[in-house]
C-alpha cells in the first residue's frame, strides 16, 4: 500500500521535531520535557498508522478516529511551527534589534515568559489529546507497519530462497568458514542447531545461503532444505514450507495432523540440514513441538537458524551463537562501489568516491545499507545528491545509526521529485529556451487522477461558495467561473467561515488577468480568516497597498503579488515574516521601491522583483545569507545591485532579465553562482568584474544581449564547471571563443538566432562530453551544420544529439 497523507503529515511533525532548528527552538523555551512526551506518544500511534489508513473504507469508528487525529496532527504542526517562527524572531532581533519599549514587549506575547507559558499550554493540550487518540487505536487491533521507499510493509521482509550469486557476497569468508567446520563436525545426536545472530541488513540470510550452497556441504546431506519462517513462528505454515520444498508439493489443504505424518515419513532417517531463516519470535513451546517432529531424521541432522535475537538463540541452539559482526571498511568500499558505480567505468569519479569512502563509514558495517545506498546513487551523478545521502537524517529514520547532518536544499529535493515524475511519464516537461526554470504539464488523466486522490485536501472554488468541506487545505480559484458572480465585495462566504482558519494555500488562476478579483477586501480577508497560511497567492491583483497586517501570516513561506499593476508599496511589516522562503513581486510596473530592512527576511530563498529604484543598496537584499535565486524582471531605471559588503554566497542562480541599464554587478562576491541568465539589458562591465567573473559557473543563457562577446571574454575561468551554453537571439555573436575546447564538461549548446555567427571552431572536436547541440536559425552557420554536405558536419558529427532548424538531424537516445 502507498504510504498514505496522514502519515506523511505525522511524519513531517516527526521530523520537525528531530531537526536542529527546532530542538535550538525548544532549548530557548525550556519545553524539552513536554516535547519529549509528544514525540513518544506520536511515534506509537504512526507505527500503526499505515495499517489504519488501509482499513479505513471499511470501519466507520476508524474513519472517525482518523478524521480527530487529522485535526490534533495539523494543530501540533501549526504549534511547532509557530515556537520555531517565535525562535527565529527571537534570533533577528538579536542580530538587527527589535521594539525598542520596554514595558510594551514586557506586556506583549513575545515576551519569553509570556511566551514560554502559551507554548507549553498549548503543547501540553496537544499530548493529552494525543494520548486519548493513542489510547483509541487499541480498540482497532491495528498492526505495525514500517515503509521503505514510500512502499508500506509488515514488519516481517519477504519470504527468502536459497539460491545465491556468491560474486554478490563480499568479506564472508572467515564466517562462512567457521559454520561450516561446526556443520562437518561428527556428531552423534539426532539434531543440532547453529544460530546465526546480527542486527537486521547484517547479511545472516546471506551466510546462511553461502553454507547452504557450499560444495563442501552439499554431499554431506541427503536433504537440504530451506524455510522462512513467518513471524508469528506458525507450527502449520513452518511445516507445510519443509515438505513443499523436501517434496515440491503444496499441501496447504491438509490439516496440521496430517501435515505432521507426511513430514515425519518425509525426514525420516534420512540427514538433513534445515534452514530456517529470519526467526522473531520467542515462543519456545512451538519450537519443541516441531524439534520433536524433525527429530525423525538421521544422527548428524543439522539446522541453521538466522535471527535478530539473543533469546531466540538460546532457546533455539545447541551451539553458541555465531554473532555476525559488521564488515571491514574496505570490504565495505568494496561492495558499496560494486552497487554504485557501472562495471564499465575503468574509473570512477574521484569526487564521488571521496563522498562515497563517506557514506560507507557511517554505514558502520552493514552490508545491506551500504548495498542500498550504493544502488540508490547507482544513477547520480550529481555531487549535490551524493552529498545530501552522507550528510542527511535519513539515516535516522532508517533506524540503523543515530546521527545528525545538514539539511539538503529544497530546491534539490524538488528537482529529484520532478525527476522521478519524469521517469514515470506522469509528467512532460515543456522546452523553455530562455528560462532559469522547468516548466512541466501533465496529461488529463493523470491529473483526473490526482484530483480524485487529493479531493479530500484540495478544492477547485469560485466567489459564490459557502463552505468547504472541514478537510480541505489547499483552495485554489476556477478562472472561468469567476465571470458573472453575484458576490458584489468579491470576497468568496467561505472565508468568513470558521473552516477557513484551516487553509494552508490559496492558488488563484494562472492566468486570470482579466478577471481581476483580488481587491483589497479580499486581501485583508484572506490575512485576518487563514492566519494559518503557507502559500498565498495574489498575483493579478487590483490593491494599491499590501495592508501592514500581513506580518500576522507568521507561517507563510510563499507570497505571490505577481502582476499587480496598481501595487505601488509593500509594508514595511512585511520585513516580520521570519519563515518566509519565496517572495514574488514580478511585473509590479508601478512599485516605486522594497522595503529597508529585507535583510530580516531571514529564511528567503527565492526573489523575483520588479521595481522602479535605481540602487537596491538599501534594501538589505545583500544580506539575505539563504538567497539561492533572484531574478529581476522589468527594473528599468535599475543601475546598481549593491555595493560594498555582500553576503549572498549561498545565491545558485541569478536573472536579469528586461532591466535597461547598465547595471553593475558585483561578481567577486557571488562565490556560489552557477546559474546565470541576462536577457535584453546591459551590464556595467568593468575589467574588475571580468576579472572576478564567476568561476563555478555550470549554466549560462545570453538572449538578445549586445554585450555578448564582451562577457564570453569572461569564461576562461569556468573552464572545470561548464556544462550548459546557450545564445539566443544575439547578432553580436560573430564567433565562438577557441577557449570552447577547454570546457570539458560542456554537455549542451544551443544556438538560436544568432545570424552573424558564420562558423564551428575546430576546437568542437575536442568535447567529447558534448550530448547535444541546437542551431537554429543562425543564417550560414545552418547551412555549414548540414548533414554529410556542410562544411561543419565533420566537427560535430561525433555528437549524438543534433538540432538543425528545428530539425533532429541526428538523434541517438542513451
Amino acid at each position: 500500500m502507498a504510504e498514505s497523507f496522514l502519515f506523511s503529515v505525522a511524519q513531517g511533525v516527526l521530523g520537525k521535531i528531530a531537526s536542529p532548528a527546532f530542538k535550538e527552538a525548544v532549548a530557548i523555551y525550556s519545553i524539552e520535557d513536554q516535547i519529549r512526551e509528544l514525540k513518544k506518544t506520536l511515534d506509537a500511534i504512526t507505527a500503526v498508522l499505515l495499517d489504519a489508513e488501509e482499513q479505513r473504507a471499511e470501519n466507520r469508528g476508524l474513519q472517525l478516529w482518523l478524521g480527530r487525529l487529522r485535526d490534533v496532527l495539523y494543530h501540533a504542526e501549526d504549534v511547532l511551527d509557530e515556537l520555531e517562527c517565535e525562535a527565529l524572531r527571537k534570533r533577528v532581533i538579536n542580530r538587527y534589534g527589535g521594539i525598542k519599549k520596554k514595558v510594551h514587549r514586557f506586556f506583549s506575547l513575545s515576551n519569553p515568559v509570556i511566551l514560554r507559558a502559551k507554548i507549553s499550554l498549548k503543547i501540553k493540550e496537544i499530548g493529552e489529546t494525543l494520548s486519548k487518540i493513542s489510547i483509541e487505536k487499541n480498540q482497532f487491533h491495528l498492526n505495525v507497519r514500517s515503509v521503505d521507499d514510500g512502499v508500506a510493509q509488515m514488519r516481517s521482509r519477504e519470504m527468502t530462497y536459497s539460491f545465491i550469486n556468491k560474486l554478490d557476497v563480499v568479506g564472508r569468508d572467515i564466517d562462512k568458514q567457521k559454520i561450516i567446520e561446526i556443520l562437518m563436525r561428527p556428531n552423534h545426536k539426532n539434531l543440532s542447531v547453529v544460530p546465526i545472530v546480527g542486527v537486521g541488513g547484517m547479511g545472516k540470510t546471506a551466510l546462511a545461503k553461502l553454507v547452504y550452497n557450499d560444495d563442501r556441504v552439499k554431499p554431506q546431506f541427503e536433504l537440504r532444505l530451506w524455510v522462512c519462517v513467518p513471524e508469528n513462528f506458525d507450527l502449520k505454515k513452518t511445516i507445510e514450507g519443509i515438505i513443499k520444498d523436501a517434496t515440491s508439493q503444496s499441501l496447504s489443504n491438509l490439516d496440521i495432523q496430517q501435515l505432521q505424518t507426511i513430514l515425519r515419513n518425509t525426514i525420516k532417517d534420512k540427514k538433513f540440514l534445515l534452514v530456517l531463516d529470519d526467526i522473531w519470535s520467542n515462543n519456545r513451546s512451538r519450537w519443541e513441538e516441531l524439534k520433536a517432529l524433525l527429530s525423525e531424521g538421521a544422527s548428524g541432522s543439522k539446522i541453521i537458524v538466522t535471527t535478530r535475537s539473543l533469546e531466540v538463540a538460546s532457546i533455539m541452539g545447541t551451539h553458541l551463537a555465531h554473532n555476525l559482526r559488521g564488515l571491514s571498511h574496505e570490504d565495505s568500499m568494496t561492495l558499496f562501489e560494486k552497487w554504485a558505480f557501472d562495471e564499465k567505468e575503468k574509473q570512477p569519479c574521484r569526487d564521488l568516491l571521496e563522498i562515497g569512502n563517506d557514506i560507507v563509514k557511517k554505514c558502520q558495517g552493514v552490508p545491506l545499507l551500504v548495498k542500498t545506498l550504493g544502488s540508490v546513487l547507482y544513477t547520480k551523478e550529481e555531487k549535490w545528491h551524493w552529498a545530501h545521502i552522507r550528510d542527511s537524517e535519513t539515516w535516522k529514520a532508517l533506524g540503523l545509526i543515530s546521527l545528525t547532518g545538514e539539511e539538503v536544499a529544497l530546491e534539490d529535493v524538488v528537482v529529484e521529485y520532478a525527476n522521478e515524475l519524469w521517469k514515470r511519464s506522469l509528467i512532460q516537461q515543456e522546452e523553455s529556451f530562455d528560462s532559469m526554470f522547468s516548466s512541466f504539464k501533465v496529461h488529463d488523466l493523470v491529473h483526473s487522477l490526482a484530483t480524485i486522490v487529493a479531493k479530500n485536501y484540495c478544492s477547485r472554488v469560485d466567489l459564490d461558495v459557502a463552505e468547504i468541506f472541514e478537510g480541505v487545505q489547499i483552495v485554489s480559484f476556477s478562472g472561468i467561473s469567476l465571470r458573472g458572480i453575484s458576490n458584489s465585495d468579491r470576497v468568496p462566504p467561505f472565508l468568513r467561515k470558521p473552516t477557513s482558519k484551516r487553509l494552508r494555500a490559496i492558488v488563484s488562476p494562472i492566468n486570470n488577468v482579466n478577471d481581476q478579483f483580488i481587491a483589497r477586501e479580499f486581501v485583508r480577508t484572506c490575512i485576518s480568516k487563514c492566519n494559518n497560511l503557507r502559500f498565498l497567492d495574489l498575483s493579478h491583483g487590483t490593491f494599491e497597498k499590501l495592508p501592514s497586517s500581513i506580518c500576522n501570516l507568521k507561517h507563510l513561506r510563499t507570497l505571490v503579488i505577481s502582476y499587480n499593476n496598481q501595487l505601488k508599496k509593500l509594508p514595511d511589516t512585511i520585513c516580520d515574516l521570519q519563515s518566509l522562503q519565496e517572495l514574488d513581486v514580478t511585473g509590479c510596473s508601478e512599485l516605486r521601491e522594497l522595503p529597508i530592512n529585507m535583510k530580516r527576511l531571514v529564511s528567503l530563498r527565492i526573489l523575483v522583483i520588479t521595481t522602479k529604484q535605481k540602487n537596491l543598496r538599501d534594501t538589505g537584499i545583500q544580506y539575505l545569507e539563504n538567497l539561492r535565486f533572484l531574478t529581476l524582471h522589468g527594473c528599468q531605471n535599475l543601475e546598481v545591485l549593491f555595493e560594498g559588503t555582500c553576503r549572498l554566497t549561498c545565491l545558485q542562480r541569478l536573472a536579469i532579465i528586461d532591466c535597461g541599464g547598465p547595471i553593475s554587478l558585483p561578481f567577486v562576491e557571488l562565490i556560489g553562482l552557477h546559474t546565470l541568465l541576462i536577457r535584453n539589458c546591459k551590464l556595467m562591465l568593468t575589467e574588475e568584474n571580468k576579472s572576478n567573473f564567476p568561476s563555478n559557473l555550470c549554466v549560462l543563457l545570453i538572449s538578445n544581449f549586445e554585450q555578448v562577446m564582451e562577457l564570453l571574454q569572461c569564461l576562461d575561468k569556468s573552464a572545470c564547471t561548464l556544462e550548459s551554453f546557450f545564445v539566443i537571439d544575439c547578432s553580436g555573436l560573430t564567433a565562438i571563443p577557441e577557449w570552447l575546447s577547454n570546457h570539458t564538461r560542456l554537455g549542451l549548446i544551443r544556438l538560436i538566432g544568432c545570424r552573424n555567427l558564420l562558423s564551428m571552431p575546430q576546437g568542437i572536436l575536442s568535447l567529447t562530453a558534448l550530448k547535444e547541440l541546437w542551431v537554429d536559425n543562425c543564417g550560414e552557420l545552418s547551412e555549414r551544420c548540414r548533414p554529410t554536405t556542410g562544411e561543419d558536419w565533420p566537427k560535430i558529427a561525433h555528437i549524438p544529439k543534433i538540432q538543425l532548424d528545428e530539425k533532429r538531424v541526428q538523434w541517438t537516445e542513451d
